[in-house]
């Protein structure tokens, strides 16, 4: 995919793209149609082996197009897969789909496609974990000034910056650690009601129907769920986490962009960028880019809660459809956002010496606070007045370390091009 409008987007690659999430509605419904057989609801003679054979990424156009008719891209692909097969495997056209409904595709499609964005999420996080602990390591006792309210304040240690850093990026990757990808099978309203009557010739037909959901999401890497048509907390679930990843790594930029001005001269990028007409400029290009994820995502995640709160009946007209498009942008801007903190943070260039001369410069002012409490405890005043920077260092250390050693499960997403 590309996006002149939002640089960088080309690092999100396919992700949410078109094709990938046709490709998961195609694994959708070929792994029901596989159910179905399997459990002996549908006969022998409805199996068929290659859906994809049916589609291709010329169809996205047409599919496109045809979803306008009925709200949603399932319903055209379902048209097309059953024309494909209505020839040569004329069971597998009847019993296509059946069971399921729009929603339940369309649902559980996403879920597929999300899936890979969070592992994508994940593994920057833990980088920056990494990168973070090192960072607060290498630095535990340079000295700095601290800035409150953008004034000099207190000393501190640019170890204890950077610890704030990987806290907020510790409590992300938590939240995103935390995330649940559930399959969505629940028929036309929510009750399974449909497959519950195919099955009605087998043993346990409420039985079948449930396990044939426990297998559509054991085959898409998803967990099994109950229906959640209009229950839609795993859509802001995955929003808030989004958001709160875009929170830390803004929190990061910000102090970069701040501390990499001329007159400050604390900190650079590894590689600034340049400028087309004034050829002495290192702007701070990847500091911005984060930045604006970070003033955008908000508002993307609002939209899904507000579409969460308008969801009615057993099934939504609006909100369900306002969320395809938000997620995806609000999930590639994430995987972007997260990979271009991750070079940022590897390349940050720290100027210690910089860091020690501005401190040095206002240590009448850095100093006041520790002048008053030193009179009011009858003491000389002494020391680097950097009170307990050294212990608060140890906790978000051992957080990182935990989470270090936490294995990150492999996602898997199906394409077009292979067996789903």
């Amino acid at each position: 995919m590309t996006d002149l409008f939002w640089p960088g987007d080309q690092r999100a690659g396919d992700l949410f793209s078109d094709e990938a999430l046709l490709a998961a509605m195609v694994a959708v419904e070929q792994l029901w149609l596989d159910a179905l057989v399997g459990t002996g609801i549908a006969p022998a003679s409805a199996a068929a082996s290659d859906l994809r054979g049916l589609v291709s990424p010329g169809h996205t156009e047409w599919l496109a197009n045809e979803s306008e008719s009925g709200g949603n891209p399932a319903m055209a692909l379902v048209s097309l897969l059953r024309d494909g097969l209505r020839e040569g495997h004329p069971e597998a056209a009847r019993w296509l789909h059946r069971g399921l409904t729009s929603q339940d595709v369309v649902d559980t499609a996403l879920m597929v496609c999300a899936g890979e964005a969070v592992a994508r999420i994940r593994l920057a996080l833990r980088e920056q974990v990494r990168l973070l602990a090192g960072l607060a390591e290498t630095h535990r006792a340079t000295p700095m000034v601290a800035r409150t309210l953008t004034q000099h304040a207190v000393p501190t240690t640019f170890g204890l910056k950077v610890a704030g850093w990987l806290t907020g990026v510790l409590d992300a990757y938590d939240e995103v650690a935390a995330l649940v990808l559930p399959v969505q099978v629940g028929g036309a309203a929510g009750t399974l009601a449909a497959t519950v009557e195919l099955a009605a010739h087998l043993p346990d037909p409420v039985r079948t129907a449930t396990g044939l959901a426990l297998e559509l999401a054991t085959g898409l890497g998803l967990t099994p769920s109950t229906p959640w048509h209009t229950s839609r907390s795993t859509i802001t679930r995955l929003g808030d986490a989004s958001v709160r990843c875009t929170d830390a790594w803004g929190r990061i930029a910000n102090d970069v962009l701040t501390l990499s001005r001329p007159e400050i001269g604390e900190l650079a990028e590894g590689t600034g960028g340049g400028s087309s007409t004034m050829p002495h400029k290192a702007n701070p290009v990847l500091s911005t880019l984060v930045r604006r994820a970070a003033l955008t995502t908000p508002q993307l995640g609002a939209t899904l809660h507000l579409a969460a709160a308008e969801s009615a009946d057993d099934r939504s007209a609006g909100p369900w459809h306002a969320e395809w498009a938000t997620l995806r942008t609000l999930l590639r801007r994430t995987v972007v956002a997260g990979e271009q903190t991750t070079e940022l943070v590897g390349a940050l260039r720290v100027h210690g010496d910089r860091m020690a001369e501005t401190l040095a410069a206002a240590a009448e002012d850095a100093r006041a606070e520790q002048r008053s409490m030193a009179d009011l405890a009858g003491t000389p005043g002494g020391g680097a007045y950097l009170g307990a920077t050294e212990a608060l260092l140890e906790a978000p250390l051992a957080r990182a370390e935990g989470v270090l050693a936490d294995g990150v499960p492999a996602l898997r997403r199906p394409h077009l091009e292979e067996t789903p």
